[in-house]
């Protein structure tokens, strides 16, 4: 069987132009690797800052990422996006146009015998009442045709500025993984050997006896990603 591979919080479109381009490459040249050896992929939420797709329109700048996922799909590799708190108004293009796998909460799946759990991760600190609520606003399906009645030219620009007014409010923030441990704790009391989370940007893998936690990090300053031979769950950085 070929590898499986695990990553999350790209955040394409966050960056300046010129470190947009550092990122996009190295995300490229990483897909091409996945290509050449992965049977599976999942992309573990934000992989853009901000997407919203509009009936006829979807954010520019993504076009060879796009096309890299594109590729996978044709060579065979199966692709999963659980979705993240970036992607609160993904509709069905991943779908319909690369038959990407959207899963808007968890996400559970088996790999040669072991059982997988995965999240984002947003929504699970017990902190996070407050976007708990907000989520369920967000994603609501009148509320997503209301913010489509507004123009492209006008609605990207704003939720991008959302985004990043929300990401400097926060990056202050001391990172504490205990709720999302607690939590991995009792799905692997329901038997799942692996739980994988994103959000946090902060990468480790930690065992418990035969039950592995990962948080897969970012690909803003660490370039982490995490891979299963069949056999063992490692993570790794793309240099």
């Amino acid at each position: 069987m070929g590898n499986t591979y695990f990553f999350s919080d790209v955040h394409l479109g966050m960056s300046q132009a010129k470190s947009e381009k550092v990122k996009q490459k190295r995300l490229l040249a990483f897909l091409d690797h996945v290509a050449s050896s992965g049977e599976c992929l999942f992309i573990v939420g934000d992989l853009f800052d901000f997407w919203f797709e509009y009936r006829n329109v979807i954010p520019r700048g993504y076009t060879r990422v796009i096309s890299a996922l594109s590729h996978l799909r044709e060579l065979g590799v199966e692709i999963h996006y659980i979705a993240g708190n970036h992607d609160f108004w993904m509709r069905d293009y991943l779908t319909t146009e690369l038959q990407i796998q959207i899963h808007f909460d968890d996400f559970s799946h088996e790999i040669a015998g072991k059982r997988f759990w995965l999240h984002h991760g947003d929504g699970i600190a017990k902190n996070d009442k407050g976007y708990r609520f907000l989520k369920k606003i967000f994603r609501h399906p009148v509320n997503i045709f209301l913010y489509s009645l507004i123009h492209p030219d006008v609605g990207i620009p704003l939720a991008k500025w959302v985004s990043n007014f929300s990401r400097n409010h926060n990056k202050f923030e001391v990172i504490d993984d205990s709720d999302y441990r607690d939590e991995a704790m009792r799905r692997f009391q329901e038997g799942y050997d692996y739980v994988i989370f994103g959000h946090l940007h902060s990468p480790c893998l930690d065992r418990y006896g035969e039950k592995t936690f990962v948080n897969l990090g970012d690909w803003i300053d660490h370039y982490t990603y995490a891979v299963f031979d069949g056999r063992e769950l490692r993570l790794e950085m793309w240099k």
